[in-house]
């Protein structure tokens, strides 16, 4: 489903990484009607006092669940409107959460004594549903999140980069290499700022590794050899502009906390420094890759 201003104008840009406010209020109301309506009792079931048969949710023991999952939640998320919102990891494991335990509820038999329904669950049915109004409050707020088929919350980085992750595939003949770029692009997708972090730390241990993949006798001679066949011998200045990228992106993994946490050395203060080195990096790797033939 789009909205008017969508189809008219187009998407907004998905660039927030912070939950606001009124975002978080439109989770509340989606996790709370799919606990009135019952969803959750595909896992967490309020049973009907006659027969072991889910009538609704049990929300206590589904409360009890992922607050032992979720430590940081201090009191139930969908009670709590008038509060700022919690941490975003938080909610977005909340999201994860829900989604596993959620299935649609159809009624299977009326007990008019009790006056409530019977149900048994579609749990394909409801993840469905419910992923599908997670995605939409997160595209209406433009918040740089989506909630996968397989039920893991996704950062979305810019588009053309996006695209490029997704379809990109690591073989470049050493094994060691293809596992520290693909941990890399991984870790790189996830929503949790530390571990974009870590990204960036197995992006340069590969980048290090990379170097030793030229010809040579040493670490010097094999990034030289790289690097000259990634310019040719037609393009000296190239050449030179590869050489000055490859000596500061080496200076900037060495200098700043990247690859190591000495005294001294400066902290990347924003999430938007972690994806710009990413970025700058990867670029470089795969160039190298590409004209010397591995990827």
């Amino acid at each position: 489903m789009t909205y008017f201003s969508e189809r008219e104008n187009g998407e907004r840009p998905r660039d927030n990484e912070d939950i606001c406010k009124g975002a978080w209020g439109g989770i509340q109301a989606l996790v709370s009607a799919r606990i009135e309506d019952g969803s959750f009792g595909a896992f967490y079931p309020e049973n009907c006092p006659d027969s072991p048969v889910p009538i609704g949710s049990n929300e206590s023991r589904l409360w009890q669940a992922m607050r032992a999952e979720i430590p940081n939640l201090q009191q139930r998320p969908w009670d709590s409107w008038s509060e700022e919102p919690p941490y975003t990891t938080d909610i977005l494991d909340m999201i994860e959460f829900c989604w596993r335990c959620v299935g649609k509820p159809i009624s299977t038999f009326h007990h008019s004594y009790f006056r409530h329904d019977h149900f048994q669950f579609d749990i394909e049915a409801g993840q469905d549903e419910f992923r599908d109004n997670v995605n939409r409050i997160f595209r209406r707020n433009s918040l740089a999140y989506k909630l996968t088929e397989q039920g893991y919350i996704e950062r979305l980085v810019a588009p053309v980069l996006r695209e490029e992750l997704a379809a990109i595939q690591f073989d470049t003949g050493e094994a060691g290499l293809d596992r520290l770029l693909e941990t890399a692009r991984r870790k790189f997708l996830d929503p949790n700022e530390a571990v974009r972090h870590e990204a960036l730390e197995v992006l340069w241990d590969a980048w290090e590794r990379l170097k030793t993949l030229g010809s040579g006798s040493d670490k010097k001679a094999q990034i030289t050899s790289l690097l000259d066949n990634t310019a040719g011998s037609s393009s000296p200045q190239f050449r030179a502009a590869l050489g000055r990228e490859a000596k500061e992106l080496t200076w900037i993994g060495n200098n700043l906390q990247i690859r190591h946490s000495e005294v001294g050395q400066e902290r990347l203060a924003e999430g938007k420094h972690v994806d710009y080195l990413f970025h700058r990096l990867l670029g470089l790797i795969q160039a190298i890759l590409r004209m010397n033939g591995r990827m």
